[in-house]
């Protein structure tokens, strides 16, 4: 990304010093786009928005094999932890921007937030309920099970 912004701000550097590109409207707006592309590269990972729980994040594809196997998995997670964990799905062909940004290299790839909105940890691939549940157990997060009195330790 570093290479990207170089090359067009000598591009753009080389227009303006030969008088090709003098309109202020243009060069205001590639000097934006510059310096948007070097904020944007150096930016962390986002983490999911802050809430009293904690978070397990999927990030795959519809026509992902592996991640389809996940689905029923997500499904089950969310209705039996409603209200103790969030669960969500991020699409790659739908969003590739958010992929980018939480340094997604395949997928699917679980990542596991705590309730302050830290990353804890981060599978990639395929990803057992039991697997999910014994990792939030090892990071030392408890889930309540919905219905009365019953948690996972």
């Amino acid at each position: 990304m570093k290479i990207k912004t170089v090359i067009i701000f000598v591009i753009v550097s080389i227009l303006v010093s030969s008088g090709i590109m003098t309109s202020s409207g243009v060069l205001a707006a590639e000097t934006k786009a510059v310096q948007k592309a070097a904020t944007t590269a150096k930016q962390p990972a986002a983490a999911p928005v802050a809430v009293k729980y904690p978070a397990l994040v999927d990030v795959g594809a519809k026509q992902c094999i592996p991640c389809k196997m996940m689905e029923p998995i997500l499904e089950e997670l969310k209705a039996e932890y409603a209200g103790s964990l969030r669960v969500e799905f991020i699409d790659v062909q739908v969003d590739p921007d958010t992929a980018t940004k939480l340094g997604v290299r395949g997928i699917p790839t679980q990542i596991f937030y705590d309730a302050s909105g830290k990353e804890r940890y981060r599978h990639m691939g395929y990803f057992s309920k039991d697997a999910i549940l014994a990792t939030f157990n090892k990071l030392g997060i408890e889930l309540v099970k919905r219905g009365p009195g019953k948690k996972t330790k």
